[in-house]
């Protein structure tokens, strides 16, 4: 078995699967273009790279393996250059993610979807597929004071339904409840049960993780999903972020933040129920609740950009 060096994995990763030049790549490592050009060689020749990437080498780079062993999860670390803004490195793991997750896709899949600013970029790189049978279920609810929801998220459950010909489903509340005792009423229904009970049969889950601080705004923190007394009150909560719109602190608890009991996406005891469960993330200030997240239990896969899963390592 060949044991691929890491800067050969950057090289191969960044120029065929992320599309770079040699010329940004070379910058990225601190070696000449010709440099550059004889890693792909070696990368060809050696079977690193054949039609794509060989993600299970890439897999063997040190941060990956490190977080694999701690967490116990499959991880995909994407090679990012330092200087990328961070729509273009949220792009770059969203290139990769949708792989991932196609590959794990199969007729008849239930295909679980938690909506935001991640899941968007993602949707906007499946390339389709002829299968039979999908359906693609959404996971938390949409709706806030102002807005259904329903344009934004129809789109991302709908782009992803349309590639692989599958049904969607979509699940029309809101993202947070006004009161926990209406989310308690409403999860009688049976309009609402037939969708929880297709989340409880889903094949894989898919969700990137929310912050409080990006750059770019986590879709809920954004869009008025929570006014400012919730705010304040996640602020008083130590809250750091949130997975499927449930609320997390940085030690991965979630039991006892009082917005939990009126938020209406699967919570990490429920998401550990699902078989497997791919989280998307991009960008360092989602470190702290990506980290939060993985001390949840929440994924069982994770894509990654490098710069973000060295900074969740930094963290421990």
């Amino acid at each position: 078995m060949n044991e691929w060096s890491e800067e050969l994995v950057t090289a191969a990763s960044m120029y065929y699967a992320q599309g770079e030049t040699m010329e940004t790549i070379a910058r990225h490592l601190g070696t000449s273009r010709s440099t550059v050009s004889r890693l792909l060689k070696e990368a060809r020749e050696t079977g690193l790279v054949r039609i794509s990437i060989n993600r299970n080498a890439q897999d063997q780079s040190s941060i990956g393996a490190t977080l694999e062993r701690i967490f116990g999860l499959n991880v995909t670390v994407v090679q990012v250059r330092d200087t990328a803004s961070e729509l273009h490195r949220l792009n770059q793991v969203a290139r990769i993610a949708s792989q991932v997750l196609s590959e794990q896709v199969s007729d008849n899949s239930i295909v679980g979807v938690a909506w935001g600013t991640t899941l968007a970029a993602l949707v906007e790189h499946i390339t389709p597929r002829s299968l039979h049978g999908v359906r693609v279920v959404q996971l938390n609810g949409g709706a806030n004071g102002t807005d259904t929801g329903i344009p934004y998220v129809g789109a991302i459950i709908g782009a992803m339904a349309q590639a692989w010909s599958a049904t969607p489903m979509l699940f029309p509340v809101p993202a947070f409840f006004d009161y926990a005792e209406t989310k308690k009423a409403m999860w009688r229904e049976r309009s609402v049960q037939s969708v929880l009970a297709m989340q409880r049969h889903v094949d894989i889950a898919v969700f990137g993780i929310g912050s409080l601080t990006a750059s770019l705004p986590s879709h809920v923190y954004s869009q008025g999903y929570l006014d400012e007394a919730d705010m304040a009150e996640i602020l008083t909560e130590k809250v750091v972020g949130d997975v499927c719109t449930v609320l997390l602190r940085a030690d991965g608890s979630w039991r006892d933040v009082g917005l939990n009991a009126r938020a209406t996406g699967p919570n990490p005891t429920e998401l550990q129920a699902l078989k497997r469960r791919l989280c998307v993330v991009a960008g360092t200030a989602k470190a702290v609740p990506l980290l939060a997240a993985l001390r949840a239990k929440v994924a069982t896969d994770l894509v990654v950009d490098d710069a973000t899963a060295r900074a969740v390592l930094e963290l421990m």
